[in-house]
């Protein structure tokens, strides 16, 4: 495909990565003389200098010939305007914008969007999707993430395998007699910062974080297996009433019962306005990492603290803050810089969540071609668990695992067939219908858009 990329931000920059190492034409357009010259000198693609605004400019980056274009610069108007001319003078079929302001996506307004206003086919909102991203880590205590699949029957875990974890050392074919209700494919773990693939005579070690299949109703069962009993917190302490934590609040008091949620915030304004929004949760205006503005937030009492200001540095202070206060309490950090992740472990921070990554999984999702659904990014984007759909024209059609000649390095995690869930085994036959849950290899997405494929888009 033909991909031109506006924006040349972290985003941007982890998208063209990804899009050009998968075999697309990818081209990028940004203001930044030094944001082109360092994606110029990084990757193949072609990197241009301008305002993506401007027709002449689009049209120097291809677009009379491009498939797609994602509009990713830091101003949700840009953004907006050149998926308008993408549409209007170069007819480009598939249009994906970076939109953050709330105003262009709530209410009356949220209604712009179609080919008689503002063309845009995919809005990406990375606020939200990271508030949701965090929910569902709170949803799964325990798991360092947890994604929903196939409509929510099915979850791809990932689990820290730590000290009292009674899997550590038991041959993966030995899972089922040994715990006959483990209802879960393990597919993988990254082990000593690799990723590798586990077959069924592979074992788990102290240390891996591995990444798993089940049943979304197999949820606390699977926990438990790794030794993980941990309840869902019921007082959560979020440090940032910015849009990330405002979105989490809201998402808190609509779906846990019982949950009591205090927010710290630093600007008065913004603080009485997120009140307003509110309808349980307390809001206190002061800095999170004041220790007497802890007190009285009880911080002490806290289960869960969640650091999601703008600043990389503060969230992870507020963390440590809160930690020496109980070594119980779970704390998640927003950090946007990725080296911040080898100071995780020495400060006993349990998560950090770079908002990069949750943002670039959602667009990846619009990428593929045909029936290929949801998808998760792991490791900036080498690998990918990927939903699809067996249809009439797939050559998996009637197959069974064993003879389908998959890649080596694509393993299917889960089927779900109507409202039943299947942990396949290698005799499993590929039904039309199927929803098909896998883990693939950045090398083999190619293959997988091949079997799937129904569309040129």
């Amino acid at each position: 495909m033909n991909i031109i990329i506006c924006g040349a931000g972290k985003v941007g920059f982890s998208i063209s990565k990804q899009l050009s190492a998968q075999g697309h034409s990818v081209t990028v357009i940004d203001q930044s003389t030094e944001d082109i010259k360092k994606i110029n000198e990084s990757q193949d693609v072609k990197g241009i200098v301008g305002r993506a605004t401007l027709p002449s400019v689009l049209e120097n980056a291809g677009a009379e010939k491009t498939d797609m274009i994602i509009a990713v610069t830091r101003n949700d108007e840009t953004n907006m305007i050149i998926c308008q001319l993408a549409s209007s003078l170069f007819n480009i079929s598939k249009k994906i914008a970076r939109i953050r302001s709330k105003e262009f996506l709530e209410g009356k307004w949220s209604k712009l969007y179609n080919k008689s206003n503002i063309p845009i086919d995919v809005i990406i909102s990375p606020e939200i999707e990271v508030a949701k991203s965090l929910y569902r880590r709170l949803e799964a205590p325990g798991a360092i993430d947890s994604v929903p699949f196939a409509n929510d029957k099915v979850k791809m875990l990932e689990i820290s395998a730590e000290k009292n974890c009674p899997l550590i050392n038991v041959p993966l074919k030995n899972l089922t007699q040994k715990y006959p209700n483990f209802k879960a494919n393990i597919l993988g773990a990254v082990r000593k910062e690799k990723f590798i693939f586990l077959k069924k005579n592979d074992k788990i070690l102290e240390g891996d974080n591995v990444y798993l299949v089940a049943s979304s109703d197999q949820l606390n069962e699977i926990l438990k297996t790794f030794g993980h009993e941990e309840k869902t917190s019921e007082k959560i302490l979020i440090i940032g009433g910015g849009n990330i934590g405002l979105n989490l609040a809201k998402l808190l008091e609509s779906n846990f019962k019982g949950v009591r949620v205090k927010i710290i915030e630093k600007n008065k304004s913004r603080a009485e306005e997120i009140a307003n929004e509110l309808e349980s949760s307390i809001v206190i205006n002061g800095d999170g990492l004041d220790e007497e503005i802890l007190k009285e937030a009880n911080v002490e009492e806290s289960e869960t603290v969640l650091a999601l200001t703008n600043d990389d540095e503060n969230n992870i202070m507020a963390c440590v803050l809160a930690e020496k206060t109980s070594t119980n309490k779970r704390t998640i950090a927003i950090v946007n810089k990725s080296n911040y992740s080898l100071l995780q472990s020495s400060l006993n921070i349990d998560d950090l969540v770079d908002p990069r990554m949750t943002t670039v999984s959602r667009i990846m999702e619009h990428v593929h071609k045909g029936t290929i659904g949801t998808v998760y990014s792991l490791l900036d984007g080498e690998y990918e668990f990927i939903e699809a759909e067996i249809l009439e024209k797939s050559e998996l059609l009637n197959t069974k695992i064993k003879d389908s000649n998959l890649p080596e390095h694509i393993r299917i995690g889960a089927i779900v067939r109507k409202e039943k869930v299947i942990i396949p085994r290698s005799t499993s036959v590929f039904e039309k219908g199927d929803l098909v849950v896998f883990l693939a290899k950045r090398e083999h997405l190619k293959e997988v858009e091949s079997i799937f494929r129904v569309s040129s888009i």
